[in-house]
């Protein structure tokens, strides 16, 4: 058992390392708090689920356009001041929702656009932060380890974070939500002040940001790897994830509950995600996670299938736990094979372009599951979003056994 421990929490020998996600472990709380106080204060406002999904698209797609212009900066300049610049950004923004709402002087469309603001800060935020992990480990072996240890921070908050908004959602009220995250932004950016480190070459632009957008785009076409990939968790992201956007519903409808109850689903995902991110800490062999990545996409599809039509809350809460440990592997083992196969002067791009892949196909996802549970009903689109996870897993299991391209993975 000690053993594992060492071998899981590894990487936290790095001082930086340490540093970081104390922030991050802060800020994120924040972050799944708004994320849940907005979800339910535009159903609760809209009773719409066609609304839910255009919030999702408003925050998410703003990814899909700026973030390969963000892997671009993250690869020519220093991502330690592009993350410190992103997060003052993203505090500026939490703070002027929180005013809005706290006034109550708001529209929907207020939320909308606030929300559309920080996915475009998210942008440039993602592929710089994910880089900047390679400089808060000095040690390469350890990198695998920090990425999965970064998302079992993430996932603590995913686990507190909702659970914390649905007992102030019903308590103090939606305001108190978001002035939680703005100040939760101040622990991010004064461990980013206290990082110690090595000075970063600025390199000199040579060349047009369309040439280095092709460059990136032929990286990833010739590294099939990648490209599959990349490929994969477009569509994960497209026909699976987007049954996230539901939850209100469920809680509100399937369950006859309230903000808490959205937040203890909520959290329960969380909590599955984070079991998944302890889970791939622990791995050590690289060369299994391709195979971990198929065989919890079918498990993926099996705990939403039933859960689509469960009615009993706390057998729901458990299959929301095996949904979260099985959905968080998607992202994470296909980011940490990016980060680890990527050649470093492509990194920044390679990793834009996974996100415009996974948060250009989310809200379209979440566009497309608003318009068809409007008109099929929730618990028959997310039973369908499970047979499409399901039927992935087994044309990319196909595909990789045809062309053996993951299998060094």
């Amino acid at each position: 058992m000690k053993k594992w421990s060492k071998s899981t929490f590894r990487a936290l020998q790095h001082p930086n390392f340490r540093i970081f996600i104390t922030g991050q472990a802060i800020s994120r709380i924040g972050t799944w708090m708004e994320r849940t106080a907005v979800s339910w204060v535009v159903y609760d406002v809209t009773d719409s689920n066609f609304m839910l999904g255009l919030a999702a698209f408003c925050s998410q797609f703003p990814m899909f356009i700026f973030s390969l212009y963000g892997g671009i900066l993250s690869d020519r300049y220093n991502q330690h001041t592009i993350v410190l610049i992103t997060q003052i950004a993203s505090l500026l923004q939490a703070t002027l929702l929180a005013v809005l709402i706290y006034t109550n002087n708001y529209h929907i469309w207020h939320i909308l656009a606030l929300v559309t603001l920080l996915g475009i800060i998210n942008a440039f935020d993602v592929p710089a932060r994910q880089s900047l992990m390679n400089r808060l480990v000095t040690s390469t072996t350890d990198l695998q380890n920090a990425v999965a240890l970064n998302s079992s921070i993430v996932n603590i908050a995913r686990l507190v974070g909702p659970a914390l908004a649905g007992i102030i959602l019903s308590k103090l009220g939606a305001s108190i939500c978001f002035t939680l995250n703005a100040v939760s932004y101040l622990a991010v950016i004064i461990s980013l002040f206290l990082l110690k480190l090595t000075p970063h070459k600025i390199k000199t632009k040579t060349r047009s940001n369309l040439d280095e957008i092709k460059d990136g785009i032929n990286y990833l076409k010739l590294n099939k790897q990648l490209g599959i990939l990349t490929i994969y968790i477009g569509f994960i992201a497209l026909l699976v994830s987007p049954y996230i956007t539901l939850l209100p519903d469920f809680a509100k409808d399937m369950f006859h509950g309230d903000a808490e109850t959205f937040g203890y689903i909520t959290s329960c995902i969380g909590f599955g995600a984070f079991l998944g991110s302890l889970f791939l800490a622990a791995q050590k062999e690289t060369n299994r996670l391709t195979r971990v990545l198929l065989v919890n996409a079918v498990l993926l599809g099996i705990s939403l299938m039933l859960f689509a039509y469960m009615t009993y809350l706390p057998i729901a809460l458990l299959l929301t736990i095996i949904t979260g440990f099985s959905g968080l592997t998607q992202s994470t083992i296909c980011l940490t094979i990016i980060q680890t196969k990527s050649a470093p002067e492509m990194r920044g791009r390679m990793i834009s372009l996974f996100a415009m892949s996974l948060f250009g196909m989310l809200p379209l996802g979440g566009l497309l599951v608003g318009l068809v549970s409007h008109a099929i009903g929730s618990s028959l689109t997310v039973f369908l979003e499970g047979i499409s996870a399901v039927l992935i897993a087994a044309i990319f299991y196909f595909i990789r056994t045809k062309n053996n391209t993951l299998s060094q993975s």
